[in-house]
């Protein structure tokens, strides 16, 4: 059956326009008569970020669930990890996170988390999408049975404390002066009070939500505020939210970004020290740096590759066992912690890593030197040109040239009528030349 609502991280789209009141009421009563699996009050978590119309649909998904029969827990403004932390310590039925993430204020999304705390499967998202158009009026609870709804209190404790010992019971950040930004996102409150917790000398940007200023000019998609903030004020180190603080980014002490791939080395690398390092690998996906896994490799550290989505990478751990995969954009999972990227403890955990190690975080978190790296995207109207004779002679060819010495990566995008053509090797002309090849050849059969 076709995905109707659901794409690659939940029910995701324009508040108000595609994403409405009424398809969260549905998505409320379906999700929560699929996970009705006994005769005991069943109960579901809902956490949010940040946005205006987080109001909106968190009052329409109460109304779903509690017609349907179960209690809800709000939690207000947390970020994504804690839904699933807490959707699994409080032995929910299920557990919700309003947001959209990386994209601006107006979009907005639904994710669902089942009672182990990880995201929902496939299968189960389809069953879903099988009652959200159905006629559900018939197994709405009983006037008795209609489930209640309560705030919870002491919910950022909670996890600020979960976050905290993840960490070794004497480790602190003292001396050591930290600009966080929260992106005006759902961990505004919870990641400048642990890190102040902990002995960080902490500077705070991004931490003031007005509802449509979420990610706007801050955050891991836009680091330059960060960048800035981190050289006037002298800092050691900046740590960047995004929106629903799933995904991290840091700057080091000069301004410079250290993306996803130079963290996931920096976390693989100390947990292979300390002898934690599952399967002495860790996963990424194919758009990591081909600096990563050489360098991986030189240190004796396998690197597992899946396409694109943290989703991806998390099913590849839960089936092999490993316990660190991320991706470049900085979704870094830790599955000794967490069933989802977690931001702050990914930050948490680099912290640890430049406490121990007493040198600029310039030095610590420059694991390898990137190859270059060119991304470019081609437009099309209707139609499959990947099919095309043409299109394949080019690419063909363009991996032949690139053997040895880099690699294409070519993959349609899941969202848009978008082909995004990716290169890298050791040689940045080569890589430009090779993909302006192809995208050449694309537009001509796209046009």
């Amino acid at each position: 059956m076709s995905r109707r609502y659901f794409g690659t991280d939940g029910v995701r789209g324009r508040a108000n326009a595609t994403l409405t009141a009424d398809l969260a009421l549905r998505v409320g009563m379906a999700a929560g008569l699929i996970f009705q699996r006994g005769e005991y009050r069943h109960r579901v978590v809902i956490g949010k970020d940040t946005r205006l119309s987080g109001y909106m649909i968190e009052n329409a998904l109460v109304a779903g669930f509690t017609s349907v029969g179960m209690d809800v827990l709000l939690l207000g403004p947390v970020p994504t990890p804690a839904v699933g932390m807490l959707t699994r310590s409080m032995r929910a039925d299920l557990g919700v996170m309003i947001s959209a993430s990386h994209n601006p204020y107006d979009d907005n999304g639904i994710k669902l988390f089942g009672p182990d705390g990880f995201k929902l499967s496939d299968e189960v998202e389809r069953e879903i999408e099988g009652l959200i158009d159905e006629d559900m009026a018939k197994r709405l609870a009983k006037p008795a049975e209609i489930g209640r709804a309560k705030r919870l209190e002491g919910v950022h404790a909670r996890y600020i404390e979960y976050a905290k010992r993840t960490l070794p019971r004497d480790q602190t950040f003292d001396g050591i002066r930290v600009v966080v930004d929260c992106a005006n996102g759902a961990g505004y409150k919870v990641a400048p009070e642990a890190l102040w917790e902990l002995g960080a000398d902490v500077v705070s940007i991004g931490v003031e939500p007005d509802g449509m200023n979420i990610n706007r000019d801050v955050g891991s998609t836009s680091p330059a505020a960060l960048s800035a903030k981190v050289r006037e004020v002298r800092a050691d180190i900046g740590i960047a939210l995004d929106g629903d603080a799933d995904r991290v980014i840091i700057v080091d002490e000069k301004g410079h970004v250290v993306d996803g791939d130079q963290l996931m080395a920096v976390v693989a690398e100390s947990f292979k020290e300390d002898g934690r390092l599952a399967r002495s690998g860790l996963v990424a996906t194919v758009m990591s740096n081909l600096g990563l896994e050489r360098h991986l490799a030189g240190e004796g550290i396998s690197l597992a590759r899946t396409a694109v989505g943290d989703r991806y990478v998390l099913e590849r751990m839960r089936a092999d066992g490993y316990n660190v995969g991320g991706e470049q954009s900085g979704h870094i999972i830790l599955s000794d912690y967490s069933t989802t990227g977690d931001g702050l403890v990914a930050a948490l955990q680099v912290l640890a890593v430049v406490a121990r190690r007493g040198k600029p975080v310039s030095e610590v978190c420059h694991r390898f030197d990137p190859l270059p790296q060119i991304l470019k995207n081609v437009r099309y109207a209707s139609g499959r040109p990947l099919e095309d004779e043409k299109v394949k002679i080019v690419i063909a060819d363009a991996e032949r040239r690139l053997a040895n010495h880099g690699r294409l990566l070519i993959r349609p995008s899941g969202t848009e009528p978008v082909i995004r053509v990716m290169g890298e090797g050791d040689d940045r002309d080569l890589v430009e030349n090779v993909v302006d090849d192809v995208i050449d050849v694309l537009q001509k059969v796209a046009a």
